[in-house]
């Protein structure tokens, strides 16, 4: 049984991504752009800035990761035979009459499906990050894994930059302040083969990246069909919260929002309405 599962996990790491792979990473990136507010009015009134768009959420990854690396941003367009794929899939899905192609891959069925197919190339393109940064870094880890970060899921760190080319700025939506769960699973991700790359993980890679990347596709085609958007890490990133930072004070649970100490001696808990105003006046 051992030995089965280990010839299936290694026949799996050979896969090839292009084309079926690729075509469902580029087909769940482009509905995901057209599903954001304003993006079919900006296909119709700028239909370049739409196509950078897609571009960018297609190929954020290897964007993201040329940048940390002083390397070509624009290196993505030599690999034409992906770039006109990722072009054909935006055309038509924007573009095809009374939207035949979008509600033919918004069936949930193949939804389902197409968002399955783009986890895997997930697991892919971390693997690839971190040897590229190891190719340049060989003792760097921490290096490795921010590349590997970054290719794994450099569309939503870049999202900012991609809002802005629609003409949308919220400063608030960046994914540092707030991550998204294929933000942190591509950290956890990163992290793994990270280690496993220097051997401070004694797995194989192959069996690594079956596991990783079942644990994926299970956990999206689960979050989708029960319609949870909750992180699947969210009881551990409590436990880990109040572990290393401490409880959140309750009154700003209660309002949700954080206020700095004034002057290093007396926080919003710490002061009421009326000590608010005194506080103020003595600050003038």
């Amino acid at each position: 049984m051992e030995q089965l599962l280990g010839q299936v996990a290694v026949r799996f790491s050979r896969l090839p991504m292009f084309p079926f792979f690729d075509l469902a990473h580029y087909t769940a990136s482009v509905m995901s752009l057209k599903e954001q507010r304003g993006a079919v009015e900006i296909s119709h009134n700028s239909p370049i800035a739409c196509w950078v768009s897609a571009m960018i959420c297609c190929f954020g990854g290897s964007i993201l990761s040329s940048l940390m690396l002083a390397e070509p941003p624009v290196a993505f367009l030599g690999n034409t035979t992906s770039v006109l794929l990722a072009s054909s899939v935006w055309y038509l899905i924007f573009y095809c009459p009374h939207d035949l192609v979008y509600r033919c891959f918004a069936f949930p069925p193949i939804r389902l499906m197409v968002s399955g197919m783009k986890e895997v190339t997930r697991t892919w393109k971390i693997t690839r990050g971190v040897a590229h940064a190891h190719s340049h870094y060989k003792n760097a880890w921490m290096i490795m894994i921010v590349i590997g970060w970054a290719r794994g899921a450099g569309s939503g760190l870049i999202s900012n930059f991609e809002q802005l080319v629609r003409g949308v700025w919220k400063p608030e939506t960046n994914e540092l302040l707030k991550m998204s769960y294929p933000v942190k699973v591509s950290l956890v991700g990163a992290v793994l083969f990270t280690m496993q790359h220097i051997n401070y993980l004694p797995v194989a890679k192959h069996n690594l990246m079956f596991f990783y990347t079942i644990f994926l596709v299970v956990t999206k085609v689960t979050m989708m069909l029960t319609e949870h958007k909750t992180s699947p890490f969210a009881l551990f990133e409590a436990a880990l919260s109040c572990l290393f930072f401490g409880w959140e004070p309750t009154c700003l649970k209660a309002k949700g929002e954080v206020r700095l100490p004034n002057n290093g001696t007396s926080t919003a808990c710490d002061l009421g309405d009326s000590g608010k105003k005194k506080h103020a006046k003595k600050t003038e």
